[in-house]
């Protein structure tokens, strides 16, 4: 835990749960102890309407009198796959495709948790982009909200063109502006 001039500390853990619905969801600190709110804004000043159930997350945190609670995100890190388990959609794919796929500016058109997928539009093409649930929680998402700004990786799949990595907008400018 660092500590910080306004009495906030930098806590790692994992998200226990986040609900976009309610507006709110727990981090379990690594190293212990209550656990902490993460509430939906400040999920958004980073630039994500959701997190993934545990995904890794670097947060500012500050104690008040309703409990320890995130006053800013630092990091998210999506939750590890499961060992072994690329998704059947693109095992038929070059690895080398996958890898030199760029980030595309795109908008979601509707996504559905229920139903496991959704579809985007990137800026400037026709064609819907099919995001399937599992590609959106390996990315460190768990939902999208119409019209939210994403930058995605397409790749012409076995469901014509599929999204294989989902970014929020803001966290993809400021990792490629950090030289990622």
């Amino acid at each position: 835990m660092e500590n910080q001039p306004n009495g906030a500390h930098i806590v790692a853990g994992k998200v226990k749960w986040f609900d976009p619905v309610k507006g709110f969801g727990f981090v379990v600190a690594d190293e212990g102890g209550p656990d902490i709110l993460l509430h939906a804004n400040v999920l958004r000043n980073f630039g994500q309407s959701s997190v993934a159930d545990g995904a890794q997350i670097e947060i500012e945190v500050q104690k008040t009198d309703r409990g320890v609670q995130a006053v800013q995100v630092l990091k998210i890190e999506p939750p590890e796959a499961p060992e072994g388990a690329p998704l059947a959609d693109f095992d038929h794919l070059d690895p080398e495709v996958l890898l030199s796929a760029e980030l595309e500016p795109a908008r979601v058109k509707w996504f559905d948790k229920a139903k496991g997928f959704g579809f985007a539009n990137v800026f400037g093409k026709a064609e819907d982009v099919f995001i399937h649930i599992e590609v959106l929680r390996r990315s460190g998402l768990s939902d999208l909200q119409p019209g939210e700004a994403l930058a995605i990786r397409v790749v012409d799949g076995r469901r014509g063109r599929m999204a294989m990595e989902v970014n929020a907008w803001e966290a993809a400018l400021s990792r490629r502006d950090a030289g990622d």
